[in-house]
């Protein structure tokens, strides 16, 4: 009985051992995203998703950008705490950078656990024998069959002269090169074998830029470059594509990125042997230790293949073709064997069908299903449309109309316009309908809003109608959706007014260049009038050489204003970071004197602790602050009172910076308030209103700032907000 029950127990152990969950660490020697190892592990994974008791982590070590021994210590201290509590049936390493850290690492991290490397190209025992690992490691290599692409490039390019090996100068390199050299010592060919390794994958671009007559590469990697710089797929994918000589590969990475083809490792295959194999080691079959890939796939590019007039015929084995230009039978050949194999029942059907036609079809189903075709039709169009008879009575919409008015559609057939009078979005609607019919190009849009903050524009497009029966007659409306060209067209045009305005400055102060030009040089002249007089006179020095003094102090003074004056007037070609109170002390410089004869008290406040610092045009920000100046300037001329003054103050609110002007010359009119920042609006009776609009446009379309206007204190207060530079 004790017997049967163990043998009942070892039966039901083997029955269900597969059930047992089972936990796998694949350790990826390089990075998410390095699609020499993205395809290797994906393959694996999807052997593996069919095994519902496997549990599978994936740790990536990045060693392509990072390879110091500092990184590999910090990463063995990091895996200590991370794998701490986890216990793996079994470890995958993906290439040679996994492997040797798993060697170097197995009694702290790994004792007893199974090992399995994929990818690497050189495989010793001794290490493992040194370690006694010898029976705890299994291996699949990855060997380039590097001999059979030379062999495949002397076949198909029969007159080769040069034939060019690239190789980076990584690590991994290193472990290819003895199959390079094997390659170089049996080489016995016609032509030369140049074993090429540049520094960088710019020079190798430069050197294959151009045509070489019966030449060919043969590309195993250039992930790195010599400074240890790491090249993306896509730039290496580029470089094969342009290359002006023809390229074979050794892998299926670079698969669909231009080369000719080549005897490939086919990646994904690769990594389904290495998903299978792992399985086989879980389960504790039979397997050797050390295993070979061998199962290798001839590709080849048919577009390369017609750039470089390379015939494949001569190719005996099995080969996939990628970049195909298909044929329309090679397109439809689906369709054409199903259409084939199926005519026969066809020619029945069809039969059938045309009888049933003749017999069922009749007037009412046809019209039926035409009412019902051009509702369909009607409602996948965007734009609001609907019918009215020579009444105006609504015969049909589509649910765009019935959605912009609000209106469900059974409720609007055979109903005029003018009987929805309490809804809003109705009267728009019929009132620019109206204007249209009166006017047709000057009405032929109007706004209306759609939600409460939803406001669009239409643009009406009417046409009368004949029914050929009926001999009725009636309109078609169609509103078209224009909101966002207008929106576009109103942008064009604030910057139009912008390049127009740096234009006008630009010509004033080449016009005042001029002036200027011609101000210096009788300045010059009384500068040299006033000293001459000094040294001629024969009146007491003293007096003549205060009286010369003042002068030259004038001459001076002018001049210093011109200059500044020339400065201001030249627009900024583009942003710079400049300091707004050193900006707006330079403007006050020009104006003082224009501020200081009306009899207007200027202050300018901002303390000095706080940051000044702005991105933008500071021409264009000096005019915008001259604008709002001149404008409290003109307002307070008007007024006959003392102490009249402008202040402007400048503080720090978070990150921003702002900018008040204010005045005390009685504000502005609450009617006005609102439109003052709009083009060509002004207060003034010879104003041209254009001088606040280009304001806010270089403050907040230039500048990406705000412009506010209001009234404080019997005065306007005007605020600019600035984001500052740190």
């Amino acid at each position: 009985m004790k017997k049967t029950l163990f043998l009942l127990l070892i039966f039901t152990t083997f029955l269900f051992s597969d059930s047992i969950n089972k936990n796998i660490l694949i350790i990826n020697s390089y990075h998410k995203g390095y699609k020499w190892s993205d395809d290797i592990v994906k393959s694996i994974e999807k052997v593996f998703y069919k095994h519902t008791n496997l549990d599978i982590n994936v740790l990536y070590m990045d060693s392509k950008k990072i390879t110091s021994k500092e990184y590999s210590k910090n990463l063995k201290n990091l895996y200590k705490v991370q794998l701490k509590h986890r216990k793996y049936d079994l470890v995958i390493t993906i290439d040679r950078f996994a492997y040797d850290f798993i060697l170097d690492s197995y009694d702290e991290l790994f004792i007893n656990t199974k090992i399995f490397t994929v990818g690497i190209e050189n495989f010793s025992q001794e290490k493992l024998i040194e370690k006694a690992l010898e029976n705890k490691v299994w291996a699949l290599l990855e060997k380039r069959d590097l001999k059979a692409n030379i062999k495949l490039v002397e076949k198909i390019i029969p007159s080769i002269k040069n034939l060019y090996i690239i190789n980076d100068k990584s690590i991994n390199a290193t472990h290819t090169e003895p199959l390079i050299k094997e390659l170089f010592v049996d080489f016995t060919g016609r032509y030369n074998l140049i074993y090429l390794k540049e520094d960088n994958l710019s020079s190798l671009k430069h050197r294959f830029s151009k045509p070489e007559n019966n030449s060919a590469v043969l590309f195993i990697r250039f992930y790195k470059n010599s400074d240890g710089t790491l090249n993306k797929n896509y730039e290496i994918s580029k470089f094969i594509n342009d290359s002006k000589v023809p390229i074979f590969i050794t892998d299926s990475v670079f698969k669909y990125s231009g080369v000719i083809g080549g005897k490939i490792v086919d990646l994904e295959k690769f990594g389904t042997q290495s998903g299978l194999m792992a399985l086989d080691i879980l389960n504790n079959k039979e397997l050797k230790k050390v295993n070979v890939f061998d199962d290798f796939a001839y590709i080849f590019d048919s577009k390369k293949l017609d750039e470089f007039t390379i015939a494949i015929a001569q190719i005996n084995d099995e080969y996939e073709l990628v970049n195909k230009r298909l044929t329309f039978f090679d397109k439809h050949r689906g369709f054409i064997n199903f259409v084939f194999i199926i005519s026969p029942i066809l020619i029945f059907l069809i039969l059938g069908l045309i009888h049933n036609i003749y017999m069922r079809v009749n007037t009412q189903k046809k019209l039926r299903q035409r009412i019902d075709f051009d509702e369909v039709l009607l409602n996948a169009i965007e734009s609001p449309i609907f019918w009215q008879d020579e009444k105006g009575r609504i015969l049909d919409s589509n649910m765009m109309f019935c959605n912009i008015i609000n209106v469900e559609k059974s409720h609007i057939y055979n109903k005029r316009l003018d009987e929805f009078s309490d809804n809003r979005s109705v009267k728009i609607v019929q009132k620019a309908l109206l204007k249209y019919k009166k006017n047709s190009k000057k009405h032929s849009s109007f706004k209306l809003k759609v939600t409460s903050i939803d406001e669009k524009i239409y643009f009406i497009k009417q046409t009368t109608y004949c029914d050929s029966k009926t001999k009725k007659t009636g309109t078609v409306t169609i509103l078209t959706d224009i909101t966002k060209e207008k929106k576009a067209e109103l942008e064009r045009q604030k910057n139009q007014q912008f390049i127009i305005q740096q234009s006008k400055l630009a010509e004033i102060g080449e016009i005042f260049s001029s002036i200027a030009h011609q101000w210096k040089s009788p300045l010059v002249e009384i500068t040299t009038i006033a000293q001459e007089s000094f040294y001629s006179s024969s009146t007491q020095k003293s007096e003549d050489e205060s009286y010369v003094k003042d002068i030259m102090t004038q001459v001076e003074y002018m001049n210093k204003t011109i200059n500044d004056f020339q400065n201001f007037m030249v627009p900024s070609n583009k942003k710079t970071i400049f300091d707004v109170s050193l900006a707006i002390d330079e403007l006050l410089k020009i104006v003082n004197h224009n501020i200081k004869y009306n009899y207007i008290n200027l202050e300018f406040n901002y303390d000095k602790n706080i940051n000044l610092n702005v991105l933008g045009f500071r021409n264009e920000f000096m005019q915008a602050i001259l604008n709002i100046i001149n404008n409290a300037k003109d307002e307070l001329i008007k007024k006959d009172f003392n102490d009249r003054f402008i202040k402007i103050n400048i503080l720090n609110e978070g990150k921003n910076l702002k900018i008040q002007i204010l005045d005390n010359a009685g504000g502005i009119k609450k009617t006005a308030l609102k439109k003052i920042f709009k083009a060509y609006f002004s207060t003034k009776k010879e104003g041209h209103g254009i001088g606040l609009y280009m304001a806010k446009m270089i403050i907040e379309d230039k500048m990406n700032g705000e412009l506010q206007a209001s009234n404080a204190n019997d005065g306007a207060l005007f605020e600019i907000i600035l984001e500052y530079v740190e």
